[in-house]
């Protein structure tokens, strides 16, 4: 299922980022010489989503299209954004050891308030696993008859 998010009416990150920040959590946008180290990362913990060939397309863009969270120089989430569609975002995911410190609420709130300044009124966020963080954390909302979305059904690529 994929979600529907009003980028004009995005809650305000930067206090919730600074908390992040004053407790060594660093949000930012990925470098492009971090590539290797991302990618890497992302298939240790991500793999079986298929999601290190989108982290990739993330850093074709420029600048990267990948937002990441940093603690003490090793990486401990990601966000992407225009990797299967423009106006989409995802995928997204944090460390299961730093879960729940509000490390994807400030990634998620970082890669949408880029979309907003690239323009975008609204971002599709693509096949949820966890719907109510995104309702939560910025009212996203359902988008009916969207699965399998703009993913084919009948890819030859099968894992």
């Amino acid at each position: 299922m994929d979600m529907l998010v009003r980028l004009y009416d995005l809650p305000d990150a930067s206090a919730a980022t600074a908390e992040l920040a004053d407790g060594g959590v660093i949000v930012r946008r990925a470098m492009a010489h971090e590539r290797d180290q991302i990618l890497s990362w992302v298939g240790d913990r991500f793999d079986a989503h298929g999601w290190p060939a989108e982290v990739a397309v993330a850093f074709s863009r420029q600048p990267a299209a990948c937002w990441i969270a940093v603690c003490e120089h090793r990486s401990v989430g990601f966000a992407c954004t225009e990797v299967t569609a423009r106006g989409m975002l995802g995928p997204i995911g944090v460390d299961p050891d730093c879960r729940r410190r509000g490390i994807g609420r400030s990634l998620l709130l970082a890669a949408l308030a880029d979309q907003r300044a690239l323009g975008y009124a609204y971002s599709v966020i693509g096949q949820v696993g966890v719907a109510e963080f995104f309702t939560r954390v910025v009212d996203a909302r359902p988008i009916a008859g969207s699965t399998p979305g703009p993913y084919p059904s009948d890819s030859a690529l099968r894992s």
